[in-house]
């Protein structure tokens, strides 16, 4: 093995496997629709924590990541660690689809500078039922504003006046993008998962959990990621375009998760990992705004600046995970880093089982940190937009008996 960067924060690691999510339904398509989305995240922690035999009672401090409002916010994190079992303190972090790999460098910072020996990350989100704002506007003929926190900021950047179809379709034109290739992308990604899925990868970190109802009686069951579906290159083909290369089928869909992981000292990560010889550390992470209204883009112009700072290049990366809301954004990283977009995201992504927001990046993180421990260790490269303009990447390592 190659050697390894050192961390930014060296004395903060991940603990193997003291990590979980549960599945991501689709928008409406579970009982998540239904609760306290907080409050689920919370107990959800808890069960996970549980499975990996780790007590609540080790958490001293709790980051929580979440971009929609959900009720009783205003108390955030200690409500939250309430909910989980534990009486800690905490705060909430938020910015756009980067909020869960924000939420990770933040806890690293908290043990990195002594302040904490074990820091929860917990992120979450539910885009179903999505409240409503009403706002007041004195500057305008309208006294009041009304705005749908999801699908109003979805539809429309207050920076550019566009939605974010229309940027993924402005980067399409900019990188002359071909609509056939974005279509077998999409279709590689779904095989990606679903191929996964057979394995029994996912199986290693998604926790079915269940809803009770204020009387303790089971509303169901979130056991799936609902709302995936087997799609074909003649359908993918068939679908009318939204933009330039944008289709129902080459983008990903609004969902409901959490998804959580601990941050410790290497004292701490050595007792509470399930493979005390694997060691997880954070070795750096940048972030980029490019010009408005090509935020696909972004990611890759993270990655570029991130790698070299580092001098490192990306065949000395092992993994290669991308939140990718648009088909198109793994194909322009591929054309702006001359990436075969054939070898990220394996095991699956966001493109295909959804976007919660808050939690998507740390599943993604959880995914690429096990595939590199399939691969006998290496570097892990994650990275995201987090809307309009913004992209973050972030590189950590994966190391075996200190090596």
């Amino acid at each position: 093995m190659m050697f390894m960067q050192e961390s930014i924060f060296p004395n903060a690691q991940i603990p193997y496997g003291t990590w979980g999510s549960s599945f991501f339904p689709a928008w409406q398509t579970s009982p998540l629709a239904e609760v306290n989305i907080g409050q689920f995240a919370g107990e959800a922690m808890n069960r996970i924590l549980g499975k990996r035999k780790v007590p609540a009672s080790e958490l001293e401090y709790l980051v929580i990541g979440s971009t929609i409002p959900w009720h009783w916010k205003f108390w955030n994190a200690p409500l939250v660690a309430s909910c989980l079992g534990v009486r800690i303190p905490g705060h909430h972090l938020e910015q756009a689809c980067a909020t869960g790999l924000q939420a990770v460098i933040q806890a690293a910072a908290e043990v990195g500078s002594g302040d904490q020996e074990v820091v929860g990350v917990l992120t979450f989100d539910r885009t179903s039922d999505s409240p409503v704002g009403v706002f007041p506007e004195r500057r305008a003929y309208q006294r009041t504003y009304a705005l749908s926190d999801v699908w109003d900021n979805f539809g429309f950047d207050p920076a550019t006046s566009s939605s974010m179809i229309a940027a993924a379709g402005k980067v399409a034109r900019k990188y002359k993008l071909d609509r056939k290739e974005v279509d077998e992308l999409s279709w590689y990604r779904h095989r990606q998962y679903f191929r996964a899925k057979d394995a029994g990868f996912l199986d290693r970190f998604l926790v079915p959990l269940e809803i009770l109802d204020n009387q303790g009686n089971l509303l169901g069951k979130v056991d799936a990621d609902a709302g995936i579906r087997q799609l074909s290159m003649q359908s993918l083909a068939d679908m009318r375009e939204l933009d330039t290369c944008v289709t129902s089928g080459s983008q990903t869909h609004a969902a409901d998760g959490m998804a959580c992981l601990l941050v410790t000292t290497p004292e701490k990560a050595q007792q509470l990992s399930t493979r005390p010889e694997i060691v997880i550390r954070l070795v750096g992470k940048a972030e980029v705004r490019t010009q408005p209204g090509l935020m696909p883009e972004a990611p890759s112009l993270a990655v570029k600046k991130l790698l070299a700072r580092l001098e490192l290049t990306l065949p000395d990366i092992a993994v290669v995970k991308s939140h990718n809301p648009f088909a198109l954004n793994d194909l322009t990283f591929a054309k702006l880093l001359g990436y075969d977009w054939k070898k990220m995201n394996n095991n699956g992504c966001s493109l295909v089982w959804g976007h919660p927001q808050g939690p998507t990046l740390i599943r993604t993180l959880i995914e690429g940190l096990e595939e590199a421990v399939d691969l006998g260790g290496g570097y892990v490269l994650i990275c995201g937009c987090a809307a309009g303009d913004v992209g973050i990447a972030a590189l950590f390592s994966v190391t075996e008996g200190g090596r």
